[in-house]
């Protein structure tokens, strides 16, 4: 990639984003969530809450585990009590922010959410990113970095959210839905066979805010946007769409045929889940 395609790429990753989270959030069905950032009282709100649990449970688990070591040696017992801590610690906010999609019970409460900065969930690796950068931002320094880098941030983030790509949104919001992007039919051929997985998340995001806002925007500003919008998405797409169709239609293409392919692998993947359920079932276990 060039100098000057990586400057569009982090242009478009910017201003996408800092549009997007000002007012909401896009889906990648396209739809607009009115979920503005977390305030900070909120996250201070939702962290003290998930600290009371996660010491809560840490307590729990030394007041079980440190009898049934008493006769070890002190070495030892020192171990088993920092491995524990850091299972509990970073193990129980990984665990739920992954299984919930980046809810917890403080953020539950507070109603509050963690997101991609694409708009999508969390998964694994940014979870774990979070908690282990939140055992020196929140727990080791007590909260302080976390608060000074998310009150500089214009996004609100903490160095966690920085190294994840993350941010924390407010859930409890009205929701706004906007048209649905739909394939066209004449490049629908084109795009079945182009590779359109390869766009950045800002340049994907900001192609789906153009396209929800056409009937918005200045027809000067709309036909500027989307020529450069088309020349950023065609120079990584291969092959390249045909030349007569307009730079909306094939923004259109591209989000719909990534939306199809999505729920293809998502279908795939409960489909293998299934499987594997029911080949569990009968294995004989315990004959």
């Amino acid at each position: 990639m060039t100098t000057a395609e990586d400057g569009r790429s982090a242009h478009w990753e910017d201003e996408a984003l800092a549009s997007a989270l000002g007012t909401g959030v896009v889906t990648g069905d396209a739809v607009v969530l009115e979920l503005p950032r977390a305030s900070a009282a909120l996250r201070i709100l939702a962290a003290l809450l998930d600290a009371l649990v996660v010491l809560a449970v840490a307590a729990l688990v030394l007041v079980v585990a440190v009898p049934r070591l008493a006769e070890t040696n002190t070495s030892t017992l020192a171990t088993v009590v920092a491995v524990l801590s850091a299972l509990v610690v970073v193990g129980i906010p990984t665990t739920v922010e992954t299984l919930t999609r980046g809810r917890s019970v403080g953020r539950l409460v507070v109603g509050t959410r963690v997101v991609r900065d694409d708009g999508g969930p969390v998964r694994f690796r940014h979870a774990v990113v979070r908690a282990l950068t939140g055992v020196g931002e929140l727990w080791l320094l007590t909260g302080a970095p976390a608060l000074i880098t998310a009150l500089s941030n214009r996004r609100g983030k903490r160095l966690g959210d920085l190294l994840a790509g993350t941010v924390v949104i407010r859930e409890r919001a009205a929701q706004q839905e906007v048209r649905e992007v739909v394939m066209p039919p004449e490049l629908a051929r084109w795009a079945a066979s182009a590779d359109v997985g390869v766009l950045p998340a800002g340049l994907a995001l900001a192609c789906r805010q153009l396209l929800a806002r056409t009937d918005k925007l200045n027809p000067t500003s709309r036909e500027r946007l989307g020529a450069q919008l088309r020349a950023d998405v065609v120079a990584r797409v291969f092959p390249p769409p045909p030349s007569s169709a307009t730079p909306e239609r094939v923004l259109s293409a591209v989000l719909a045929e990534r939306r199809r392919r999505d729920l293809e692998r998502l279908r795939g993947q409960e489909e293998r889940r299934r499987r594997d359920a029911d080949e569990l079932q009968r294995l004989p276990f315990g004959g």
